[in-house]
């Protein structure tokens, strides 16, 4: 099956170029991108072809491409103006990935009936990276394999920790969260893959979705939402493979560790962490979590140390040794 048609028509040849090459070096974009530098060539296209969202510079648009084949018209606007025609807008002089972030939230707002059509593919394999233990370097292996894997497939890494720190971290401050998705999850479920493609970011390649900035948006989750969320990734994303780094601060963690297809626990040796796995584990027999049991792999990580500054952060634990016990233990496990 084919992926819907997302079509760029703006004057400027280097704008739009540019647009459609990144959009398509995309793995999870739920549409095909296409490019055209004025609207003789998209009405040829639309004329064969039906286009499911169109994004269009002011200086392109007239009043005819109302007429065509087209499901959603957004305006790429170079000013301040709110509206454009009557169309919603979204600012074009920031990062193309910033407009598609844009334009799937406008997408998912004013198209609540939209289905969406994605090429025949199998379901993304989830792996989880859960530890009763503390500083165990648990989220830096996450993000150690998330973004290795990334390289070669499609990943989702997703952050479900009360205290994930990334914004300090990584010097951002984000416009959409986990917390914006779980309310329009809450609020309408219809379009959740748009919403979900309307929130990612990407960093170095790894696609993920901004961890909540509260602690109790993370207590507040039901485990049928977070059921829900991991279904839309699994099956209705471009996803190869969800990485889920889980904290307390999700209830109901046996039910959410079951869907995992892979678990990784990392684990120190010390008298009390070690008592902590065993609590975890004569829990999980509490909870008939025998089959999480079995998917766990406890691995102990090997420290690192950080020689420049934050902003290198990530770079640098994919290319230190701590990366390289990663590459090892993916290829041991054929991940």
């Amino acid at each position: 099956m084919k992926r819907n048609i997302l079509a760029i028509c703006d004057l400027e040849v280097a704008y739009a170029s540019h647009f459609m090459e990144h959009m398509n070096q995309r793995k999870n974009l739920p549409f095909e991108v296409q490019a055209f530098t004025n609207l003789g060539q998209l009405e040829q296209f639309v004329v064969k072809q039906r286009v499911e969202i169109l994004l269009i510079s002011e200086r392109a648009l007239e009043s005819r491409v109302s007429n065509w084949n087209i499901g959603q018209i957004i305006v790429l606007a170079e000013g301040m103006g709110k509206k454009s025609e009557g169309y919603p807008t979204v600012s074009k002089y920031q990062s193309s990935d910033s407009v598609i972030r844009e334009v799937m939230a406008v997408y998912a707002a004013e198209n609540r009936q939209a289905v969406p059509t994605a090429a025949v593919k199998k379901d993304a394999k989830v792996i989880g990276i859960y530890s009763p233990v503390g500083r165990c370097l648990k989220t830096s292996f996450a993000l150690t394999l998330a973004q290795i894997l990334s390289k070669d497939r499609a990943v989702l890494y997703l952050n479900l920790e009360s205290y994930s720190g990334f914004e300090q971290l990584f010097h951002v401050t984000y416009d959409r969260t986990l917390s914006d998705l779980i309310y329009y999850m809450r609020k309408e479920k219809s379009n959740l893959l748009y919403r979900l493609n309307g929130t990612v970011q990407t960093m170095y390649n790894l696609d993920y979705i901004p961890p909540v900035p509260f602690p109790q948006d993370i207590a507040s989750v039901e485990l049928e939402e977070w059921l829900l969320l991991l279904d839309v990734i699994r099956r209705q994303s471009e996803y190869e493979l969800a990485v889920i780094d889980m904290g307390d601060g999700v209830e109901d963690i046996c039910p959410l560790l079951e869907q995992c297809h892979h678990i990784f626990m990392p684990m120190k040796n010390d008298f009390v962490s070690l008592a902590k796995i065993e609590q975890f584990e004569k829990l999980m027999e509490v909870w008939n979590g025998q089959k999480v049991l079995e998917r766990i792999q406890k691995i102990k990580l090997p420290y690192y140390s950080v020689t420049t500054g934050r902003e290198q952060f990530l770079q640098q634990l994919v290319w230190s040794e701590f990366g390289d016990f990663v590459r090892t233990l993916i290829r041991n496990e054929r991940l």
